[in-house]
């Protein structure tokens, strides 16, 4: 099994799926991290298997092709709700690429029947096709360190690897719209104006702490 760095840098968004179910160890493993994820979370994700209509039909930046699984993004409804869920949905695809699965996220545009999943005080944040690839996705180009950073001088190791495995995260139309800084030695980092940029803050979260192996603080 590859580790979660190479996860990192193998993962890209895929769009078309081979008919091949998840099942046996692969389902089961897969069960389970979401369970955990919930549990330590507070979040109520759900995957959702052999539904070929919620994601039918979409253009996302390009055609869904049997994308008839995925992981539903539900948690209460607060101020906080979209940024949890990229962070633990983030950690879901990292972990799905381990198993072998391939992972695209739906932020706006999926079907409306998939919110009435949520329950009383929660909401339907996103959704994250999952599957078994038929078509690979493709890096993208990424900015520079430079460009995604506030910071002065020499910088610590552990920020710098940070920073590399935050530029390797999904975001909306790729615009890696957000910022680090490094202040009195803690990590900070911050939403800039793009859809979606709650959502994005999550995942780039999680892909800067993986990578540091430091917290960071939301500005």
């Amino acid at each position: 099994m590859m580790t979660i760095w190479e996860a990192m840098e193998a993962r890209h968004s895929v769009r078309a799926y081979t008919l091949q179910p998840i099942e046996g160890e692969t389902l089961s493993a897969l069960e389970q991290e979401i369970e955990a994820c919930n549990r330590e979370s507070g979040l109520s994700m759900r995957l959702v298997l052999n539904d070929p209509k919620t994601i039918a039909g979409l253009w996302a930046y390009g055609a869904f092709e049997n994308a008839v699984n995925y992981i539903a993004l539900i948690g209460p409804d607060t101020d906080d709700l979209y940024r949890l869920c990229g962070y633990w949905g983030e950690r879901l695809v990292l972990f799905a690429e381990t198993l072998g699965l391939s992972t695209c996220w739906i932020a706006g545009s999926y079907k409306k029947r998939a919110r009435s999943m949520a329950g009383e005080g929660q909401s339907l944040a996103a959704i994250i096709s999952i599957g078994y690839a038929k078509k690979s996705g493709k890096p993208h180009k990424s900015k520079t360190f430079a460009q995604v950073t506030d910071v002065a001088g020499d910088v610590p190791d552990w920020f710098r690897t940070g920073v590399e495995a935050a530029l390797l995260a999904p975001t909306a139309i790729n615009q890696q719209q957000f910022r680090l800084s490094l202040r009195d030695g803690q990590a900070f980092l911050k939403a800039l104006i793009g859809p979606y940029a709650r959502i994005d803050l999550g995942i780039v979260q999680y892909h800067f702490e993986l990578g540091s192996a430091h917290p960071v603080t939301i500005e």
